[in-house]
């Protein structure tokens, strides 16, 4: 390591909700350790801070998407999306993490040195394109799971017709006026059912064009637990009762639809009809054709999106794009859809390990021939740590069991003196291989799914989607554990 090259204890990648999140715990359980944040945009919050088209919200209750350890205090549980973007900030602010972070650089290659026991990490300004090193004993990845310049956008037919607007939402455009205007949103995700009740608001008529049908379901923006908690209790015993029964709640609806799909599916479409009653076709516009739970639910805070369509500035369209022309799109039901904006909600593109190369003693890391150590670690990876939480509930439930593992972890190596942890497989020719994520048809992860670690059908080489049970897993004492191999840096 020459004279000009930095060096931390722990570099965390990404500065978003997992990244501020890792270091207050990093700052709290770790006092002793240095580290500093990585961030390739010029202000933290991450999705919450890129993603600017209207109506941006979460689609989780902020009493599961916030930090265990700072209790969310907004009137609504479904929050909009400058809303949680404070709420981030204001955390980074409470716990003076803002003056670790660099920002406008982007790891561009992170390569580990078994003789230092060290990682080099090549930092890219992203201004000036300048190159530097930093030198890390343990790299944490919380990049976030998708790439925010490259979204997903399928190549539509003769697109370059169309003579309007065409916006992809992640790259929302701050100029753009929808008022009195006829508007095609692509998708039935999260993004779309977002989206149109918000420009049905202002827009002259608003189309939803799916291929298929997802499932909907409706709460309320506001949790009326919650409020009769903080009527009740302290604001910390308040907010602690709320997200146990939430995340309760969450682990039932997700394990009874996965045991009973049919007296789920039924309810749901229900719940849709009860909204809709006899104003549009439910088997056609809302009755998907997979399980629930194959993919997310779409939530639908306070029924609006189904009052957009009841009052009829919004309406839905399932059927399969032939072409585009000038104004507008032709159908492959001969039908045509007129625009002046078509938004293009078509989805992510799902970015492994923030885009950087990995290397190990100088061999180019194939993560997708290694082995997910509890969805956490990889396998022949040393001091290497990524966060990805649950696509069955909120993100942050597991990126703060992960933040706490960490903790413990770096603590347990500095009691062992330790300087390098890596998890090994002994039999890997007898391990059954599965997706890293399995039993979700979502587009975005079967696309990527090819690239990520595989995982097997016995732990510790799992990426469990079960919170409790993962708990438990990340409480396991680490002198107990077989598969995670300690060693001390030879001098």
């Amino acid at each position: 390591m020459s004279d000009d090259t930095e060096y931390k204890d722990v570099v965390i990648i990404g500065a978003g909700l997992s990244g501020i999140g890792a270091a207050c715990y990093l700052k709290r359980n770790c006092p002793s350790k240095t580290f500093s944040i990585i961030e390739a945009r010029s202000s933290i919050g991450g999705t919450w801070d890129l993603f600017k088209y209207p109506g941006v919200r979460s689609d989780s209750d902020m009493y599961t998407l916030g930090y265990k350890f700072k209790p969310w205090e907004g009137a609504k549980a479904i929050a909009d999306g400058p809303s949680i973007l404070n709420y981030i900030v204001e955390t980074a602010n409470e716990n003076n993490i803002l003056d670790k972070i660099n920002f406008n650089k982007t790891l561009v290659e992170a390569s580990w040195n078994s003789n230092n026991q060290n990682w080099q990490l090549t930092i890219q300004d992203s201004i000036t394109e300048k190159q530097k090193r930093i030198d890390c004993n343990f790299l944490y990845m919380c990049a976030g799971y998708y790439s925010y310049s490259n979204p997903h956008s399928p190549e539509f037919p003769d697109i370059g017709k169309f003579e309007g607007e065409v916006i992809h939402p992640q790259l929302w455009p701050k100029d753009v006026i929808y008022e009195n205007k006829n508007i095609i949103v692509i998708g039935s995700g999260a993004t779309a059912v977002t989206l149109v009740p918000e420009l049905a608001t202002k827009a002259k008529k608003v189309t939803m064009l799916q291929r298929s049908p997802t499932y909907m379901i409706s709460r309320p923006s506001e949790d009326w637990f919650a409020n009769l908690m903080k009527s009740l209790f302290p604001k910390k015993l308040a907010y602690s009762i709320t997200r146990a029964r939430n995340i309760l709640f969450q682990e039932y609806i997700y394990k009874k639809s996965r045991r009973h799909p049919n007296k789920v599916k039924k309810k749901l479409v229900d719940g849709v009809i009860k909204e809709l009653g006899n104003e549009v076709d439910i088997e056609k516009h809302f009755t998907p054709s997979y399980a629930p739970w194959d993919q997310r639910l779409c939530l639908i805070p306070d029924s609006n999106f189904f009052n957009v369509v009841k009052n009829k500035t919004a309406n839905v369209v399932t059927d399969k794009i032939k072409s585009f022309d000038a104004k507008g799109i032709q159908l492959e039901s001969k039908n045509r859809l007129d625009a002046d904006i078509i938004i293009t909600a078509t989805g992510l593109n799902l970015q492994l390990m923030g885009g950087a190369r990995v290397k190990v003693d100088n061999e180019d890391v194939d993560f997708s021939k290694l082995w997910t150590y509890k969805g956490v670690m990889v396998s022949s990876v040393p001091n290497f740590v990524s966060i990805f939480g649950y696509i069955n509930a909120s993100w942050t439930l597991r990126a703060d069991l992960i933040s706490e593992w960490v903790c413990n972890l770096l603590n347990h190596m500095d009691d062992t003196e330790s300087t390098s942890v890596v998890p090994k497989t002994t039999d890997d020719h007898l391990m059954s291989a599965r997706s890293w994520i399995g039993d979700f048809s979502s587009g975005y992860m079967e696309r990527a799914m090819k690239d990520f670690p595989k995982q097997s059908d016995t732990q510790p080489w799992i990426n469990s989607q079960d919170y409790r049970r993962e708990k438990k897993l990340f409480n396991q004492p680490f002198h107990n554990d077989q598969d995670l191999v300690f060693s001390k840096r030879i001098i």
